[in-house]
């Protein structure tokens, strides 16, 4: 009956062993990757995309918060699993305010995975010839250090790591 025709068509899963290595002959890593912390947006219109997380989607979303040393106003947007962070042009020099002239509705603008070590992150990114947007880290929006990944060296996305 059906139920002998579902159990037939039902697809193969096949599982990797954990004792498989992809990369036998490269060492493990004196850090790893962490859990995605947010999404960021660039936005023209902070209140207009505040107000549609918050008032259309239901979202909570944080104050504004101001940080002169990237050039950007911020606001978080809590999802459970990760956040979205709106980011606004703060001051003529802003790279959203470049980014903005680039995309006028606003975009994806880059990804934020906390790593355990970022300068144990920085020395072999470095050696791996995978660009850094900084001699050292700077302080983000969590108060936290972070770095930011050339996006040619990253498929085209701007990474950013973030201290756990």
């Amino acid at each position: 009956g059906l139920l002998t025709r579902l159990q037939t068509s039902a697809p193969t899963i096949r599982t990797l062993s954990s004792s498989n290595s992809f990369s036998p002959n490269i060492p493990s890593s004196l850090w790893k990757l962490g859990r995605l912390n947010h999404v960021a947006i660039a936005v023209p219109d902070l209140e207009k995309a505040q107000s549609l997380y918050k008032d259309v989607l239901g979202a909570q979303v944080s104050e504004t918060v101001a940080l002169p040393e990237h050039g950007v106003y911020t606001v978080f947007v809590e999802l459970g699993n990760t956040k979205l962070e709106l980011l606004h042009p703060l001051g003529e020099k802003s790279p959203i305010a470049s980014f903005l002239q680039k995309n006028k509705t606003g975009g994806m603008h880059h990804i934020c995975i906390e790593v355990d070590d970022i300068k144990a992150a920085m020395t072999e990114l470095k050696e791996k010839k995978i660009r850094i947007l900084s001699e050292e880290p700077k302080i983000g929006a969590h108060g936290k250090p972070v770095i930011f990944l050339h996006p040619k060296d990253c498929h085209g996305v701007l990474v950013e790591l973030e201290q756990a």
